[in-house]
């Protein structure tokens, strides 16, 4: 005992006792199981979101298409196709640039999306108002009222991550206490407090969409998408409400994992409440597509219905 040496913290002792060894590294990689079957089921995912904005826009002329806003799906489905190639970032060895851009990444095409469901849902709130006699809403509706609530709902988002990175940016660090004999790779978020308002504010953006979207979904429409949001918000908020104390009770390469199934499924629970629907009416049931079946309120609002 008395020659005992403490082995430096990148090292740990051998099953001996007599000389120190290196400490595996461990963090989520490419060549995990757990990894590669997360980044399949994304890539999976990717891929039909893009069979799903191609079959929007080659029937972006038919009714179902035109009568929830064309272009607000069409950015939806951009950012649902960003979402699910975000965890790439989270997946491998974490490097400066990799800490810097996975939460920032994740943070702006979450807000995007979650203010494109925003935009759709207060816009055909508002497009059912304006209709009634003596509303001056019908104003409101042509000065892109949807392109203006997508700009203000994602630039509180962007503020936040500039904030973010200016004082207190993600950084990656060794960790040799958290498991015994291993050193975890991981990335530190540098501000807790930064990390945690980047995710309320998308749950505050979600929480916002879900209310205007459950108030609305009786309103007399054949096709009410308010309908199929309001579902949607429910799975989005019910995922991210789940993944904090998830993420909070693990350590390690699972903190990732959690992480990173928390944007994997809410990102499928947009995409198959909202589009799912509609390509099933494209696709299968084109005999309801059609001007006589949906009530477009087209006449009555501006163009963008």
């Amino acid at each position: 005992m008395g020659t005992c040496l403490v082995c430096p913290n990148d090292d740990w002792s051998n099953g001996r006792r007599d000389s120190c060894v290196p400490r595996p590294i461990e963090f989520l990689s490419y060549g995990d199981t757990l990894g590669s079957s997360l980044i399949i089921i994304n890539l999976t995912f990717c891929l039909v979101t893009i069979v799903v904005l191609a079959i929007f826009i080659k029937n972006k002329d038919s009714p179902i298409v035109k009568a929830n806003n064309q272009n607000l799906s069409f950015i939806l489905l951009l950012s649902l196709i960003f979402s699910f190639l975000c965890p790439l970032l989270f997946i491998g060895r974490p490097s400066d640039i990799s800490c810097l851009l996975r939460q920032v990444t994740f943070g702006i095409i979450f807000s995007l999306a979650v203010s494109s469901v925003l935009a759709k849902t207060v816009t055909v709130v508002l497009a059912f108002q304006a209709i009634k006699p003596g509303r001056t809403l019908r104003q409101w509706m042509k000065r892109h009222l949807s392109t203006s609530l997508l700009v203000i709902g994602s630039s509180g988002e962007v503020l936040i991550c500039v904030l973010w990175l200016f004082y207190s940016p993600p950084f990656p660090d060794y960790n040799t206490g958290l498991e015994v004999g291993k050193i975890i790779l991981q990335c530190i978020e540098g501000s807790a407090i930064a990390f945690y308002l980047s995710i309320g504010y998308i749950g505050f953006l979600a929480m916002m969409s879900f209310i205007v979207a459950f108030l609305a979904r009786r309103l007399p429409d054949t096709f009410n998408e308010a309908q199929y949001i309001t579902f949607s918000m429910l799975v989005f908020c019910s995922v991210w409400i789940s993944f904090i104390p998830a993420y909070l009770s693990t350590k390690g390469k699972y903190t990732v994992a959690v992480e990173v199934f928390a944007i994997s499924s809410s990102s499928a629970g947009l995409l198959g409440c909202i589009f799912i629907p509609k390509c099933y009416i494209i696709l299968m049931r084109p005999e309801l597509n059609t001007k006589s079946n949906i009530r477009v309120i087209r006449r009555h609002c501006t163009g963008e219905f």
